[in-house]
């Protein structure tokens, strides 16, 4: 059904190697040396890392400043080690502060080597066309208690760049493994000793425009793998993200208050959402993504304690999802505020899915959540072609009782049970208004949608009560 590029897209995770990128020849500006000379003079305590227990050497003697001028920074040249064993954070740093103040620089991480990083914050302005290769491995601390308290929000922390690239045929290993462990014990009632109350995200960016992340592995996050807040124009790109099934909270890719962005041609294995939508993001296209395991596409959860929550413009298309908790998924908590609508679902091949097409207007992550009124209201939502196997439910459309969900268009859906389970539940549709178009299976998808309250239906009672809620004076 899909176009041959998607086709050989789906099936990555086999066939599909990281390009790789073109070896340097790693020389270092005199002009930058200079700079970075004379701000570490200035700077007693350097910024940006967060040391803990433990500290990294000083940066090696400065090279014979006859070499040949050069905007390539290798961050060997600036003391690394490369062993995955010394603290090479300071390391990285001198090399960033020397990159960030020539246009065009790259910072070079070599192959065949491993790079041992604690908690680090890397921030601009910089001069533009700034390029992080990444071609070895880049390591996190293993210990959880070798984290700094105030570093546990982010690992590798980008902030305040414009036209920013990481790329490479390297690797981003957050060394998840311990932080997971701490959290099942915590799930049973078994906190354990000095366990932080919040687990890093690997790769974050914050306030930052013009940004490129493509060609590079991240893997094993204690918590989301990337995540993008407050920033916009942004380009994912035939990324590689994986963690285990059961690894709690491991977002593939997390966006907030974000704007213009496209995730395209990659790969998503993780213990929650392949990709995360929340609240202020808007101009969304992601497309050609194999995901799974995992929970699926996702926009929200939005609206928790009685929040405004805003999302307009999402386009989602040429997605395969494989044994995954659900496929694409609208989720919001009782009581919030704001509006969610335009969004597109298109062209999704589910496999094994527990439950391909959700609005869950109830979402709750704890036991029992209390019943409260109002909702974000939901509208302007298109599910056509999503084609596949469900594990338990083919659709289930729980709208909120007081803001009905209303213009939802359901078409060409073809669900059929997996032949991998037996514990099927019926379709469950509520105070869903819209319309639907054939061909539909189950048949009961047919009977899921009421009219009068939006696409083809007259309008009326219904679509007054939803409008009468909309809250966009909030969002715009």
């Amino acid at each position: 059904m899909f176009d041959n590029a998607f086709n050989s897209s789906i099936n990555v995770r086999a066939t599909c190697s990281l390009e790789k990128a073109s070896l340097y020849n790693f020389t270092v500006r005199v002009e930058a040396r200079k700079q970075y000379h004379s701000k570490k003079n200035k700077h007693q305590k350097q910024k940006g890392v967060d040391n803990g227990n433990g500290s990294g050497p000083a940066p090696s003697p400065f090279p014979d400043y006859n070499q040949t001028q050069s905007t390539i920074f290798n961050i060997l040249s600036f003391g690394a080690k490369g062993n995955g064993v010394f603290d090479d954070s300071k390391a990285l740093l001198a090399a960033w502060e020397a990159a960030c103040e020539i246009t065009g620089a790259t910072l070079e991480i070599p192959s065949q080597y491993k790079f041992l990083i604690k908690p680090i914050t890397l921030e601009g302005p910089c001069m533009p066309q700034l390029v992080l290769q990444i071609d070895g491995a880049v390591l996190a601390p293993t210990k959880v208690s070798s984290w700094p308290k105030s570093s546990l929000f982010q690992w590798l922390n980008f902030k305040w760049l414009h036209n920013f690239t990481i790329q490479g045929s390297g690797t981003v290993d957050g060394m998840g493994f311990n932080w997971w462990a701490r959290s099942r014990f915590d799930n049973n009632k078994k906190k354990m000793k000095n366990t932080p109350d919040m687990k890093p995200t690997a790769l974050r960016f914050y306030s930052s425009f013009n940004v490129t992340v493509r060609d590079i592995t991240i893997i094993n996050s204690p918590q989301c793998h990337l995540k993008f807040d407050n920033s916009g124009t942004v380009q994912v790109d035939n990324i590689t993200i994986s963690s285990p099934e059961n690894s709690p909270n491991t977002d593939g890719i997390h966006l907030q208050n974000t704007q213009d962005v496209e995730i395209q041609h990659s790969n998503i294995s993780c213990g929650d959402d392949c990709v995360s939508i929340q609240t202020g993001c808007s101009n969304i296209h992601i497309h050609h993504i194999n995901c799974g395991p995992g929970h699926g596409i996702s926009l929200g959860g939005l609206g928790k304690d009685r929040t405004a929550a805003c999302v307009s413009n999402i386009v989602v298309e040429n997605i395969s999802i494989q044994n995954t908790l659900s496929g694409v998924r609208i989720k919001t908590w009782q009581g919030g505020v704001g509006s969610v609508k335009n969004v597109s679902f298109s062209k999704i091949q589910v496999c094994d899915v527990k439950i391909p097409i959700m609005i869950d207007q109830y979402y709750c992550d704890k036991y029992i959540c209390n019943n409260q009124t109002g909702a974000v209201a939901i509208s302007g939502i298109t599910y056509n072609q999503i084609i596949g196997s469900y594990a338990v439910q083919p659709i289930h459309l729980a709208c909120s009782t007081q803001i009905p969900c209303i213009d939802v268009d359901l078409i060409d859906i073809q669900l059929n049970p997996s032949s991998q389970s037996t514990a099927f539940q019926s379709s469950l549709c509520w105070n869903s208004y819209g319309k639907s178009q054939a061909p539909l299976l189950p048949s009961s998808i047919d009977y899921c949608l009421r009219s009068g309250g939006g696409g083809g239906g007259g309008g009326g009672a219904v679509r007054r009560t939803a409008r009468s809620h909309d809250y966009d004076y909030i969002c715009y």
